[in-house]
């Protein structure tokens, strides 16, 4: 099994707008600097009602993410794993069967590339804000990433490992069946 180290950074934030605006300072390290090759990012939001919802989201299909062209990458995943019913814009993620398989054994990989106290830590910090950032990169990008982070009251760092064959894989399996 190939196994990419991948480092996962969760900002903590008082308002959506500053996770927003840290999302974007983030995408230009991809866009405009050329400097990311590829990275899984998502904006979450928590309602006056309690939930979780997914406001941004960008996952690199060179990469880990857009598993078979779904849209769905590690990001999206660690969201899912850490708030099972966390909506994308006014629905859940998990709409379609198919897409409902995918989101699966995207989330499924996603908390198992990581140990059980650091997926606890990322969500436990993460109900601290009113909004959340989280993205996914490789580890040569943690010191970019992390500067980009800048409006966040709170930062947790940890590894994610990935075997990006057998992830595909799986979510072909799951699609098939």
């Amino acid at each position: 099994m190939a196994f990419d180290t991948l480092i996962v950074i969760a900002g903590v934030y008082p308002d959506l707008a500053s996770a927003e605006a840290d999302y974007d300072v983030v995408k230009d390290l991809h866009t405009k600097a050329r400097l990311m090759d590829a990275y899984d990012a998502a904006v979450i939001h928590r309602r006056e009602d309690g939930k979780v919802k997914i406001t941004r989201k960008h996952e690199t299909p060179t990469r880990v993410g857009g598993v078979l062209g779904g849209g769905v990458g590690l990001a999206t995943g660690l969201v899912v794993a850490l708030f099972p019913f966390a909506a994308v814009g006014g629905g859940l993620l998990a709409a379609t069967t198919a897409g409902g398989a995918i989101m699966g054994a995207v989330a499924g990989h996603a908390s198992a590339g990581m140990s059980r106290d650091d997926l606890k830590e990322l969500g436990e910090s993460l109900d601290d804000g009113e909004a959340g950032l989280i993205v996914v990169g490789m580890m040569d990008m943690e010191t970019r990433i992390e500067e980009s982070m800048r409006r966040s009251e709170k930062l947790q760092k940890k590894e994610l490992k990935a075997d990006v064959a057998a992830l595909e894989r799986d979510a072909r399996e799951a699609v098939d069946q």
